[in-house]
């Protein structure tokens, strides 16, 4: 998409995004994705990502999202732990470690910026 747009999040089409199994704690979660938009440079994404149940680590990107539906915990390392649900924004700093555990599957929307 080139232009402004609306799409309605929790019904938007996915598509499959494997994890690396080297990032699964427990659980066999599974997550699809969606860019919607991406500039020029790749320095700016917005998307939508799904998780399902379980408990996997990342390092973030500088993030900011609002959770559509689901659950899950998010713990920082050497930071906060954060509890986000339906409609609850959160921001994740880039090179922050972090273990999600997803206790019902997650859908947001995302504005990333490298």
């Amino acid at each position: 998409m080139t232009h402004s747009f609306a799409l309605h999040v929790p019904d938007a089409a996915l598509e499959p995004d494997p994890l690396d199994p080297a990032q699964v704690v427990s659980g066999s979660p599974q997550v699809s994705g969606k860019v919607l938009w991406q500039s020029d440079d790749g320095r700016q994404i917005r998307g939508i990502w799904q998780i399902t149940p379980g408990v996997v680590t990342d390092t973030e990107a500088d993030e900011l999202f609002v959770v559509v539906s689901g659950s899950a915990t998010i713990e920082v390392e050497g930071g906060p732990t954060l509890t986000v649900g339906p409609g609850d924004m959160a921001v994740l700093r880039e090179g922050d470690r972090t273990t999600w555990t997803v206790h019902e599957t997650l859908r947001k929307a995302y504005a990333i910026n490298r």
